[in-house]
């Protein structure tokens, strides 16, 4: 017995496709072969929902549009994602007991 999405035509299976969805896919498509070459599993689109969860539509695209401008596409969307995580480990900075 054959899926009913089988029998869908393709027009019809493109139009079930989201704004978001394909914005998921191109992330996906800009990381992984970084990811592949450092050695570091590609990202899945379960992954990168998981991600994104929180983040409205409108902000992907500008988080899209700066990742694109930018010179390192992959280091720009890490720290978009999460800049606390990344900012304050520059130069001169004291460790935890303040030395």
């Amino acid at each position: 017995m054959k899926h009913i999405t089988s029998a869908l035509s393709k027009k019809k299976q493109a139009i079930r496709a989201t704004e978001r969805g394909e914005l998921m896919e191109y992330f996906c498509a800009k990381l992984n072969p970084s990811r592949v070459r450092d050695g570091l599993r590609p990202i899945g689109m379960a992954r990168m929902g998981h991600l994104l969860a929180k983040i409205p539509t409108k902000d992907l695209y500008y988080i899209k549009r700066v990742c694109d401008d930018a010179q390192n596409f992959s280091k720009k969307f890490w720290y978009l994602l999460n800049p606390e995580k990344y900012e304050g480990k520059g130069k001169g900075e004291e460790n935890k007991r303040g030395f």
